[in-house]
């Protein structure tokens, strides 16, 4: 697998980044406005990392992170007149944390040598039908759950536009349009195949079902 020697590492607590979804960061910690200066001046590349739930107490430090993390590139920046970054990141490949460096020099970020994790794409007729299954139920699940938090709205027109979009982009919208938390966004990242993401998707949706099923739906909905 392709590896990149030396990554710069963004852990954040409640961001996690896919491949082909983008996200705006607002940069303001000196150490990631130097990221952030020194990955301008090179190849515009950021490992986004989520920080794990027993490390949040330790997000002034080098908090412990998920090993499994999203090649971003910065496709848009604007450094603002206090130093701080308005940037757009964009989810190109997930990767897997090899080895963090030691700081040198004057570095105040961390760094690590990545293995890229490409996503398996479905071959054969099998794992085509297999996808098409799991796309099916998924977008029922999604018809259930706009039911069930919205009983204004029509399910069926609310998952119109859903059923329209190919299965990365569906993942991705989904993603985007429904509040998970950071670990299940994690799950979902760590998912190795666009079938894996579809049936973590579904488990989760399945999950919110039940919540909403024994009282605890949390008042979330889909936008417009």
């Amino acid at each position: 697998m392709q590896r990149i020697e030396s990554l710069p590492l963004f852990p954040l607590s409640d961001v996690v980044l896919l491949p082909q979804v983008s996200i705006p960061l607002y940069v303001f910690e000196p150490r990631y406005r130097q990221m952030t200066r020194d990955a301008l001046e090179g190849n515009h590349q950021i490992g986004m990392v989520t920080v794990r739930p027993e490390g949040l107490e330790a997000m002034a430090g080098d908090p412990r992170i998920f090993d499994i993390g999203c090649l971003g590139r910065i496709a848009q920046a604007q450094e603002r007149p206090d130093g701080t970054f308005q940037i757009m990141l964009l989810g190109e490949s997930r990767f897997r944390v090899l080895e963090e460096a030691p700081r040198s020099g004057d570095r105040l970020y961390r760094s690590a040598c990545v293995e890229l994790l490409p996503d398996r794409v479905p071959t054969g007729d099998v794992e085509l039908e297999a996808m098409a299954r799991t796309r099916s139920a998924l977008l029922d699940l999604l018809e259930r759950l706009v039911a069930g938090l919205d009983a204004t709205r029509d399910p069926a027109d609310a998952v119109a536009a859903f059923e329209r979009l190919e299965p990365v982009r569906l993942v991705n919208a989904l993603t985007r349009s429904i509040a998970f938390t950071p670990v299940e966004r994690q799950q979902l990242l760590e998912a190795d195949s666009i079938i894996g993401r579809f049936e973590t998707m579904a488990d989760l949706l399945r999950f919110r079902l039940a919540e909403m099923g024994a009282g605890r739906a949390d008042g979330e909905s889909l936008p417009n």
